[in-house]
């Protein structure tokens, strides 16, 4: 099926004009290969990483069930702490005691961060999100790729440093 093979058309912005350009599914997964490689090496020139023996927590949290993720998407960008513990109650009681403490989650975020009790994931998964989001950037817009990581990079150093003030409270 074309559908199948050739995905939604993306234009991307040159010097002199706008091209229109279709990914085919090898294309934009290395188009997807190619942002995370170029990430990390971003990362690494972060002052405040580099001393870090890993460059972030994501899903070495020590705490069951909740992760710390990144999602780069046509949509924007997406920092992401998730809890996604199987049993439904046992999800939304650790999602209520993040809850507790969501004026020191936020304390770092002018904007506040969209808390999700109920996010269902593509593959059809119930977890629990607490997140922030930049919008107006596109994945496929490589010229936007530096926004993605300024973005990313230092969100996730705000959300982890949040993270290890509530967890030491919760335990």
């Amino acid at each position: 099926m074309l559908r199948d093979i050739i995905l939604p058309a993306v234009v991307i912005l040159t010097s002199d004009y706008l091209e229109l350009k279709m990914y085919s599914k090898e294309e934009l997964k290395q188009l997807k290969k190619e942002f995370w490689e170029g990430f990390g090496t971003y990362c690494s020139h972060i002052p405040a990483l580099k001393r870090r023996k890993s460059k972030f927590l994501l899903y070495n949290t020590k705490m069951k069930g909740v992760e710390m993720k990144f999602d780069a998407t046509r949509d924007g960008a997406f920092v992401i702490l998730e809890i996604n513990l199987h049993d439904a109650k046992a999800r939304l009681e650790k999602y209520e005691q993040f809850e507790q403490y969501k004026t020191i989650m936020e304390k770092q975020f002018p904007e506040g961060l969209i808390w999700d009790f109920a996010y269902v994931r593509e593959c059809g998964t119930e977890v629990c999100r607490i997140y922030t989001k930049k919008t107006g950037i596109d994945l496929h817009r490589r010229i936007q790729w530096m926004e993605f990581y300024e973005f990313m990079s230092s969100e996730m150093l705000k959300l982890e440093k949040a993270f290890k003030v509530v967890k030491e409270a919760i335990e």
